[in-house]
């Protein structure tokens, strides 16, 4: 893969409700030199909108509700400009210093580099007990029934080449924070080379994550095994 440049790279952020963290990540982004910046904001109450624009990022009203839905319509967008695409969240848990190194892990020819918080020299300091088990059972269940080795799978921090994310785009189903399962298990299913670099996760900077552990845990599951029968069932439709 060629050099990327900044300016071959969008950044998409999804929000809700953001208005005390969404300027320091878009100051940050800029400082790094990512200028090209995607808002999907799923119709906050608040101002992270305004002050998105003030910081001048270009904003994308959501149709619907939920971060899956919210990437999912990022993923379809005219804007995508430049040849890699970045996710990472509004809430300031994610550092966006670590993006050049997962740019960098594309040049291995892969198509997709994932942040984990799992592998070696990762950490996550806003997770507790219940869900740093639920994490690392619902791996092992992708792992098993994909051959895959993945340290994090419930992680929405990533980079994407734009020829991966429009193979994607077309089989993705999700609503709401099972997205990343989703999106991780179908690059596995289509063929796209996956790779992983460390990350540290720290904690959200104000306010309380929209993610709720049992419902989404609960929906991540419900992911994992759908995705299993669809393989059966297309393998069997095959014969």
């Amino acid at each position: 893969m060629k050099k990327t440049g900044n300016s071959d790279v969008t950044v998409i952020v999804p929000t809700l409700n953001e208005e005390k963290t969404i300027a320091e990540v878009i100051w940050e982004l800029n400082h790094l030199g990512y200028h090209n910046i995607l808002i999907v904001d799923g119709n906050s109450r608040d101002r992270t909108v305004e002050i998105a624009k003030e910081f001048g990022a270009n904003v994308l009203v959501q149709n619907g509700r939920g971060k899956g839905a919210a990437l999912r319509q990022a993923f379809n967008h005219d804007g995508l400009d430049g040849n890699v695409i970045v996710l990472i969240d509004a809430d300031g848990s994610m550092n966006p210093k670590e993006i050049p190194a997962l740019i960098k892990a594309l040049d291995s020819g892969a198509d997709l580099a994932k942040a984990s918080r799992f592998t070696q020299y990762g950490y996550s300091e806003d997770m507790n007990l219940f869900r740093r088990i639920g994490n690392h059972f619902f791996i092992l269940l992708v792992n098993l029934f994909w051959s895959t080795n993945y340290t994090d799978l419930c992680y929405g921090f990533g980079v994407f080449r734009k020829g991966a994310v429009k193979k994607l785009y077309p089989h993705l189903k999700s609503k709401n924070f099972e997205i990343e399962t989703e999106i991780f298990i179908k690059a596995k299913k289509l063929g796209l080379k996956v790779v992983e670099a460390p990350s540290i996760e720290f904690r959200r900077r104000h306010g309380k994550s929209n993610l709720n552990a049992i419902v989404d845990g609960s929906r991540i599951l419900r992911t994992i095994f759908r995705e299993l029968i669809d393989g059966y069932r297309t393998r069997n439709n095959g014969n």
